[in-house]
């Protein structure tokens, strides 16, 4: 069993940045491939960065060049750099955490891109 914690979201300023952070209870983290999900209201829930275990990293073609996606095992937590913020990033924020068919989610955290 797996519970995941994120925080970090916000209001900010189109071209801002912000750093979600998702914290991990239980271990063997590393096992685990994280993914970061946004879903925006009145739409469907969108993959954003996902992060193997090993360190592999693949991103949405929207968000390429602007997110990093990034892990500290031996902290058992992820993270989603965000720069260069545009309006269409707003969104509610999911943390993911997949090991076959075991799959956990966070709460959510609030990203308001706004002036």
């Amino acid at each position: 069993q797996v519970q995941l914690a994120e925080s970090g979201g916000g209001l900010v300023q189109p071209g801002g940045s912000l750093r979600l952070s998702c914290a991990a209870s239980g271990s063997d983290f590393s096992i685990y491939t994280m993914r970061w999900y946004r879903q925006a209201p009145g739409k469907q829930r969108d993959l954003v960065a996902t992060i193997t275990g090993g360190g592999t990293t693949n991103y949405q073609n929207s968000v390429k060049g602007r997110f990093t996606i990034s892990r500290d095992n031996a902290e058992n937590t992820v993270y989603l750099q965000m720069n260069s913020l545009k309006p269409e990033d707003t969104a509610v924020y999911y943390c993911n955490a997949v090991h076959f068919l075991n799959t956990y989610w966070g709460q959510g955290t609030q990203v308001t891109v706004s002036s």
